[in-house]
């Protein structure tokens, strides 16, 4: 198969062309040279950009992921780190879930106000403490 220019790489792979030139700044991707102006790609970069996207939906971050990733650019996936993730997933999981049966309990909740409702303010003092993951902030230790 010939080379992909970078557009067609950013088509088929469904990215800017701004994250594949990221990509290749932070050593995850290269290109195998120019044609004219534009960069150009073996094809394989579209499972390494596949493994990517899936590490990033998995919450590695883009070091995590260069460490997956032998000198020669072939996969070299750590169990243990894989595994790692898979229990950290479980934990959010189970934090997402208090999480919705609590704001689902609190839209349907008979007390006069929010602040009157014992499981509100559960979760609002679980929140504070660092014990539910509210979105858009970091729960300590993690």
């Amino acid at each position: 198969m010939t080379e992909l220019d970078i557009a067609e790489v950013a088509r088929r792979a469904g990215v800017p062309a701004s994250t594949l030139r990221f990509y290749e700044e932070k050593g995850l991707i290269s290109p195998t040279g120019r044609r004219g102006l534009r960069r150009q790609y073996d094809p394989g970069v579209l499972e390494r950009l596949a493994l990517i996207a899936l590490g990033r939906t998995a919450g590695f971050s883009l070091d995590e992921i260069a460490l997956m990733f032998a000198p020669d650019g072939q996969p070299r996936i750590d169990r243990q780190m894989l595994a790692a993730k898979a229990e950290e997933l479980d934990h959010r999981i189970r934090e997402l879930g208090v999480l919705r049966d609590s704001l689902r309990h609190a839209a349907a909740c008979p007390a006069p106000s929010h602040m009157e409702c014992p499981t509100f303010r559960r979760l609002l003092d679980a929140a504070a403490s660092g014990g539910v993951a509210v979105p858009g902030r970091r729960v300590p230790g993690r």
